[in-house]
């Protein structure tokens, strides 16, 4: 079975500043890794480089069967990959339930509607006919997430999906994830909490310098933890 997501030896740049080292990465399906490391490593790099947002100039990426000379989000969409991005970015003006119809554009078929949604995230039927970016942080990450699986995707990229947020609504989040990813759909977490690591994934890809440089099983144990913070460190 192919990888949903493969990219081997990829050089990535923002103009002239060279951010992706010969990295490489795969998630199979179904399978729950975390992108982890420090601030400025270019965890957020890989997710625009699959997404065409970063400009790639050495390597391959393939998703599935297919591979991406000149990725596109529209190409990650088509695919079945889709971005949860850091910020969130929930469309201003447009209600919740708005904002999730808008992740079912690509018209991919599969289980999640919005009744789906509503009954994962109780609250957003609640403030369904309320605008998006009126709601709270954790509320607004919980809507970023039920965008994404509008659209039925194969492979979920999570880029710092808590950042800001509540111990509580992380610990929600955490239950979300294992949730969606019992149901078939790749995660690919990209985190600097690591106690969700812990609690999320199955296998690390640790970052430095623009590359992988480690990569393992998580440990769901003190031990798993104090390694991977470890990396987070170097």
């Amino acid at each position: 079975m192919s990888a949903l997501l493969n990219l081997e030896q990829v050089d990535a740049f923002y103009g002239s500043a060279h951010i992706l080292h010969r990295l490489s990465l795969t998630v199979q399906p179904g399978e729950r890794v975390a992108l982890i490391g420090r601030n400025g490593v270019g965890k957020t790099t890989v997710v625009n480089t699959i997404l065409g947002l970063a400009s790639l100039r050495g390597g391959r990426i393939r998703l599935g069967a297919r591979e991406l000379p000149r990725p596109r989000p529209y190409l990650a969409a088509q695919n079945g990959v889709v971005v949860v991005p850091q910020g969130r970015r929930i469309v201003a003006n447009l209600t919740v339930e708005e904002n999730l119809l808008l992740g079912a554009a690509n018209g991919r078929k599969g289980p999640w509607t919005v009744p789906e949604i509503y009954r994962l995230f109780p609250i957003l039927q609640e403030r369904a006919h309320t605008p998006g970016t009126a709601l709270s942080g954790g509320q607004q990450q919980m809507l970023a997430v039920g965008r994404a699986l509008m659209a039925n995707p194969s492979l979920i990229l999570l880029d710092e999906p808590t950042e800001g947020l509540a111990p509580v609504i992380v610990d929600q989040l955490g239950q979300i994830f294992n949730a969606v990813a019992d149901q078939g759909t790749a995660l690919l977490l990209i985190e600097q909490n690591m106690s969700l690591v812990v609690r999320v994934a199955e296998r690390y890809c640790a970052m430095a310098k623009g590359s992988v440089v480690a990569q393992g099983r998580v440990e769901n144990s003190p031990a798993g933890l104090r390694d991977l913070e470890a990396h987070v460190m170097v």
